[in-house]
């Protein structure tokens, strides 16, 4: 007969101390910090409003520059969105695979691909965009405000000036 097993230990040892809240320190008045976090938060909740559609906010941010200038370079719409050329052409080529985006020589430079939505990109963007808006932007501004997001906006636009 085997040994009688002994109640394995628990980790959740949790004390009161465990559930205050943890000092940022010199964190605390870094914008880079608060502007990651901020990011974060917007993000996860782009991801669960855009789970049905199966977009994270890099490709969005692809449809969107694509329907916004169909036929510019890919390597336009890379630089334009600040990806890196590798991550730029495997995230095209999951939209290409989605039948969402095409590629196409770029007229007077074959060495280039001009992009352009496909009739279903045209479509899914748009249903997207209206779900989008309908739901993660409003909740946004919810939060903050309609005065207080458009000022954040224009902030946000300065702060792109450092780069």
């Amino acid at each position: 007969m085997p040994a009688p097993r002994r109640k394995a230990e628990t980790t959740d040892t949790a004390t009161a101390d465990d559930r205050q809240p943890v000092s940022l320190g010199l964190l605390d008045n870094l914008l880079g910090y608060r502007l990651r976090r901020a990011q974060l938060s917007v993000f996860q909740d782009f991801l669960i409003v855009m789970k049905d559609f199966d977009l994270r906010p890099a490709q969005f941010s692809v449809l969107a520059i694509i329907a916004a200038n169909p036929g510019l370079k890919q390597s336009r719409v890379s630089e334009a969105l600040g990806i890196n050329r590798a991550n730029f052409v495997a995230l095209l080529d999951e939209l290409e695979q989605r039948k969402l985006a095409r590629r196409a020589p770029a007229p007077g430079d074959r060495r280039s691909n001009a992009l352009f939505l496909t009739p279903k990109g045209e479509g899914f963007l748009k249903d997207a965009y209206r779900h989008l808006v309908v739901q993660h932007e409003k909740r946004v501004e919810t939060v903050l405000g309609s005065a207080d997001k458009q000022q954040l906006l224009g902030l946000l636009e300065k702060l792109t000036a450092l780069a």
